[in-house]
């Protein structure tokens, strides 16, 4: 334990390219531990077993990393508490559930999925919340054991409190009340065994000594389920602190369906991890006019939780990008410029791969920024003349590159083969041969119908870039259907 017994962490989830708003998060408790001379811990929360995978996993890791962010505790580096991924500690998980159980506080519940749903369906049509209505909350001992004994799936769900209000402090929203009637009989344990991320979360926490949670505002309803937890379990709750979400300039919340959100995609475009950092950091700081410019360790001596904004933290992208030119130009010397450069475009091997593809495409050197610059360019100026070669109707290629959009989302590891078996998959459920769909994705990667191997080319792009770049080409073709 630190000498000020202050321990937080950041818990993503390996589901998906890690988010912006993550590392918001993680760089708030990031300053939170270095004001309280307390600790920073990572841990995965992967209890989605069908959308966790070691990629993703990966990729958070890589990510966080690369904001410049270190952590004392996690699954790279080990530490007391570990192990540091849920799906390691499923073991642990079981006994505090039974407690929970043993103590008449939770229930066996054996309703399908389709019961479940066509009553959430009733719920809605009816313009009531969604929520599980207690059919097995008063089943019998005995035929619950006799239901179990019979192979039925059953999980675990926790009792709530049929009147009043689950009344608490917030760190930043001050006192806060909620009903108990809107609060769902959440589900602790799953059918097959793991826990639900609340029923993890809490008692990870616990083992974990963490003594505050700060996290996004959109947790902010489940705190009651958490705060009963606590108390099922006869434990001591942490201090919450729920930090407004990110929003775009309209308000709306920051959403890869809008923009560009994964910090990936912002590494690829050469945004400088100390800039986008310095931007985040804001946030949390009170500043004068001209300030602006600040490294981690001056974010961490202005850092203030206690004065807080509620308003929502803005994501201006025009702020970002006016610092991370200041960066580029002010904080590095001519040599520290030269070598992130080549960082940059060496980032998950896009210049020395890219070269190698267009060997056998060139016939002199200067042919290749041209042929392979679109691997490093930020856009690469897509206007519906890009697309004048292909001789699908508009609306027939606008309807493919959403097909794409969609279904590249699903791909759980993104390499060549899982793109090119995606790309052929589409084709045959679209009728259409492989030169068909691959024509139109040539020009949305590169805005040229000759380029180097498709393929290879989305692999070495990344997830993120294809993503905002199918985007595009969608709004330039839709222009050219309307």
């Amino acid at each position: 334990m630190t000498a000020s017994g202050v321990r937080v962490r950041i818990a993503p989830s390996p589901t998906g390219e890690p988010h912006v708003g993550t590392a918001y998060i993680a760089l708030f408790n990031y300053l939170f531990a270095l004001k309280h001379g307390g600790e920073f811990i990572l841990r995965i929360e992967d209890t989605d077993a069908t959308r966790s995978t070691p990629e993703f996993e990966q990729k958070v890791l890589d990510a966080l990393k690369w904001t410049g962010l270190k952590w004392s505790e996690g699954p790279d580096v080990g530490g007391p508490y570990g192990p540091y991924r849920q799906s390691d500690r499923k073991h642990i998980y079981g006994d505090y559930v039974e407690k929970i159980v043993a103590a008449g506080h939770g229930f066996r519940c054996f309703c399908t999925p389709e019961r479940l749903e066509t009553m959430r369906a009733a719920q809605r049509a009816a313009g009531k919340q969604p929520k599980y209505d207690g059919l097995c909350l008063n089943l019998s001992a005995e035929e619950v054991t006799a239901r179990m004994a019979a192979g039925e799936a059953t999980v675990v769900r926790m009792k709530i409190p049929t009147e009043g209000a689950c009344k608490f402090h917030d760190g930043v929203y001050g006192d806060v009340e909620i009903p108990w009637d809107s609060v769902d009989m959440q589900v602790l344990l799953k059918a097959d065994g793991m826990p639900t991320y609340h029923m993890a979360n809490v008692v990870d926490d616990h083992l974990m000594k963490i003594t505050h949670v700060a996290r996004g505002e959109e947790w902010l309803a489940s705190v009651p389920k958490h705060i009963l937890i606590y108390q099922y379990l006869g434990l001591e709750p942490p201090v919450f602190m729920h930090l407004s979400l990110m929003r775009n300039a309209d308000k709306s919340k920051l959403s890869k369906r809008k923009n560009p959100t994964s910090i990936s995609y912002y590494s690829a475009l050469g945004y400088l991890p100390e800039a986008l950092m310095n931007f985040l950091g804001l946030f949390f700081i009170q500043i004068a006019e001209g300030e602006e410019m600040m490294t981690m360790d001056e974010l961490a001596q202005k850092f203030d939780p206690e004065n807080l904004s509620k308003a929502g933290a803005i994501f201006d992208v025009q702020k970002l990008d006016w610092l991370n030119g200041r960066w580029l130009r002010e904080k590095l010397t001519p040599d520290e410029f030269v070598l992130r450069v080549l960082e940059w475009a060496n980032e998950n091997g896009r210049l020395v791969e890219g070269l190698k593809l267009a060997q056998s495409r060139v016939g002199k050197l200067g042919e290749l920024p041209p042929l392979a610059g679109f691997l490093l360019a930020n856009d690469v100026g897509l206007t519906p003349a890009s697309f004048a070669g292909i001789k699908a109707p508009p609306a027939e290629t606008l309807e493919l590159l959403e097909t794409v959009q969609a279904d590249l989302e699903k791909i759980l590891e993104w390499n060549v083969e899982t793109i090119e078996a995606e790309l052929r998959a589409i084709g045959d459920r679209m009728g259409k041969k492989l030169k068909a769909v691959v024509g139109p994705l040539f020009v949305a990667m590169s805005s040229s119908q000759r380029s180097l191997p498709l393929f290879d080319s989305m692999a070495l792009l990344g997830r993120s870039v294809v993503r905002q770049r199918l985007k595009v080409a969608a709004a330039v073709v839709k222009s050219m259907a309307a």
